[in-house]
């Protein structure tokens, strides 16, 4: 099994303020953590800068050059109370949305089985026409349409993030060949993710309350993948966020990293089901290190089992 990883070091020149949750080394302690993990034959691939044609398939013209004329030449900027611009913010977002759609590419090709993009800033936050939540650029949304002009129709996002990815959301919930699952705790920041959200029928929203047993949570995201199969994707992308960990200070659950493991195999199985085997998967949350490394690396590990 080709495991391709998708990373590049100009996504370390992403500087929010000081004591931001979302650090250079949030990325350092992934890719230490990959590089370490004997176990892992990982084909290294350089993230490339995204085209502006891929990242209008999700964002406006305007927000993009938006964003573009608010990055500083020094200092710090903020974009809302969570999400800052550094000098070296916006290379860093376009490579980070740029790893999913060479990933996404890469996968439908058949030149890797699967991919794993370790990136910063995250993404599953940022809308058509907004920042939000760290995240500048939608990533996994832009992955996704990637995918269906590379001729993966039918695509899938999983979301183990322990908040709702609503900028995923805002995209997926008007294309029916687009289906949305997320597990995440509520109550919780931001506030969206009810179960009564459904889109067209295919946003799927699991809620686990805080310090909600790890049982339960294993339970709601099997609810999701029952929902996923019957939608039966060509392709499923992965919104891998650790931050449901129960180190991880950012929110209140009680998850371990076999677990992310576990839920890496339920996708795995899907995915063998109905896309060939084929899954992106890319970094979102996770703040404590020691927690996030080891998450990554299990779910890693998970994503290369056959």
């Amino acid at each position: 099994m080709v495991v391709a990883l998708y990373t590049h070091p100009d996504m370390l020149g992403h500087r929010p303020r000081d004591r931001h949750p979302e650090r250079p080394a949030r990325l350092t302690a992934v890719t230490d953590a990959l590089a370490g993990a004997g176990d892992l034959d990982l084909e290294a691939r350089e993230a490339p800068l995204i085209d502006d044609a891929d990242l209008e398939r999700v964002h406006t013209r305007a927000y993009i050059e938006t964003i573009a004329e608010l990055t500083p030449a020094a200092g710090v900027r903020a974009l809302d109370e969570d999400t800052d611009l550094s000098p070296g913010s916006l290379a860093a977002a376009r490579r980070a949305a740029g790893a999913v759609a060479a990933a996404v590419r890469a996968v439908a090709a058949g030149e890797a089985d699967r991919a794993f993009c370790a990136v910063r800033p995250p993404g599953h936050h940022a809308g058509p026409e907004f920042p939000m939540g760290f995240c500048i650029f939608s990533n996994v949304a832009i992955g996704a349409r990637v995918a269906q002009v590379a001729g993966l129709r039918r695509v899938a996002v999983a979301d183990f993030d322990v908040h709702h990815g609503n900028g995923t959301a805002a995209v997926v919930e008007n294309d029916p060949d687009l289906f949305f699952a997320s597990v995440h705790q509520s109550p919780l920041w931001p506030g969206t993710g009810d179960p009564s959200e459904t889109g067209l029928g295919n946003l799927a929203n699991a809620v686990v309350a805080p310090h909600a047993p790890r049982e339960a949570w294993r339970s709601a995201f099997a609810g999701l993948m029952a929902k996923m199969d019957a939608f039966a994707p060509d392709l499923i992308l992965v919104s891998a966020g650790f931050d449901a960990h129960a180190r991880d200070r950012i929110a209140h659950q009680s998850l371990e990293a076999e677990d992310f493991a576990w839920a890496t195999r339920a996708i795995v199985e899907v995915a063998r089901a109905h896309a060939k085997g084929r899954i992106v998967s890319s970094l979102e949350g996770g703040y404590d290190l020691e927690a996030l490394g080891r998450s990554a690396a299990a779910h890693v590990r998970a994503l290369q089992e056959p």
